[in-house]
């Protein structure tokens, strides 16, 4: 007897066009509903959905619903969401388009070091990697507190938010016996800056 698939999974099993605003040009882009981005047809720019909500997310019985490569690329593609939801959070607080540029650089570099370290948390790495700068102007509220504000509105749970934050607070102070995480931020950021 083979799974019935439940209805929530169908915009993955069998998708469909959906419209996203395009940041760069303001034209409604087509973005498939199993793809986390495309192209805009009007300017030619890559088009990223930022949220995409499912069973998928939550149903224990996801992977057997989908079948276990169809369910590796939902993953996949939910983690590309939350890098560019990350991404646009700390870009909207950064002073300017360089530091924009490095925050893209520094998670690009993060990633790749990732694929050689089994034991980080990829969601801790980008997160501090891409929220490592950010500010708000005329306010002293630090890097990490602003980090700590944008995890908490995006719904980052509190052990989560503590640990990017942690990052984030002694990035350019490394103490003795840093783990796993911080080493590959603070790597990241160091060929960001080359």
């Amino acid at each position: 007897m083979s799974f019935k698939r439940c209805p929530g999974s169908m915009s993955f099993t069998q998708p469909k066009i959906e419209l996203v605003r395009c940041p760069h040009c303001g034209e409604d882009a087509e973005v498939w509903s199993d793809e986390a981005d495309g192209k805009c047809a009007k300017c030619g720019k890559t088009v990223c959905r930022t949220t995409t909500q499912s069973c998928i997310d939550w149903c224990k019985y996801a992977s057997e619903c989908l079948g276990a490569d169809e369910h590796k690329r939902y993953q996949d593609m939910k983690t590309r969401l939350r890098k560019e939801t990350l991404l646009r959070a700390g870009e909207a607080c950064l002073a300017d388009e360089p530091q924009r540029v490095r925050a893209r650089a520094r998670v690009g570099f993060a990633e790749t070091l990732l694929g050689r370290e089994a034991a980080a948390d990829p969601n801790v790495v980008i997160a501090a990697s891409a929220l490592l700068d950010v500010s708000r102007p005329g306010s002293d509220t630090t890097a990490a507190g602003v980090a700590s504000e944008i995890l908490h509105d995006l719904g980052y749970p509190e052990g989560f938010i503590k640990e990017v934050c942690g990052i984030v607070s002694r990035i350019r102070s490394p103490g003795e016996g840093e783990n796993i995480n911080f080493r590959i931020v603070h790597e990241a950021e160091t060929q960001a800056i080359r």
